[in-house]
């Protein structure tokens, strides 16, 4: 099944096709198919989110489309920066790093001990005929104080998860999407795809 992603992030085709081709899902990014549009994300949760960018994509280009909308929330700062991580700040000139750091400087008073943090991922596929299926996935673990690890993007630097006893940055790709967000996110997806025939059981 041929399915786009609404979404211009590299990364994020990368890392969720290593996932999806499993499934028998071919992926492409909507920029493959010509496609150059900005969702307003307007929603207040994930799943709107998620869902605002999928159905837009999904009607841009007569295709099933495949969005996800994902974040870190950190438990000491009420959930923050939750579903404004891409935009945690405000400020257009902080690229991923400046607001890793942002989130670093913003979490200094946070003792040890009390840094809790996870990472949310909600998929949303939206198909011609008008299906939506849902799907959400999270990994808890909590905050470093310094960046570590190389691998990943976005907050994956700061985000330590015990079991491991690494950041995702500093996991091989094989062995973060078997725990990810993201990866979790996606076989619940898979999953619910069998239910409503969209996938090879």
């Amino acid at each position: 099944m041929k399915v786009v992603l609404a979404s211009k992030n590299p990364h994020k085709l990368v890392e969720i096709s290593k996932i999806t081709e499993k499934f028998g899902m071919e992926l492409i990014l909507q920029s493959q198919l010509g496609v150059d549009i900005d969702v307003e994300e307007t929603g207040t949760t994930f799943e709107e989110n998620s869902f605002l960018k999928a159905e837009a994509v999904m009607k841009a280009t007569g295709l099933p489309a495949l969005a996800d909308d994902s974040g870190i929330a950190v438990d000491a700062l009420n959930g923050e920066p939750g579903v404004y991580s891409a935009r945690y700040g405000f400020d257009e000139s902080l690229d991923d790093w400046g607001r890793l750091e942002l989130l670093l400087k913003n979490t200094e008073h946070v003792p040890d001990g009390q840094r809790q943090a996870q990472f949310v991922c909600v998929i949303t596929m939206v198909t011609p005929d008008g299906k939506t299926i849902q799907a959400r996935g999270e990994i808890h673990g909590e905050l470093t104080r310094e960046p570590r690890g190389e691998n990943g993007f976005g907050y994956d630097p700061i985000f330590f998860y015990p079991p491991y006893e690494k950041t995702t940055a500093e996991m091989a790709p094989e062995e973060k999407n078997a725990v990810s967000h993201r990866g979790n996110a996606l076989r619940v997806l898979n999953d619910k795809l069998k239910e409503a025939g969209y996938a090879d059981k």
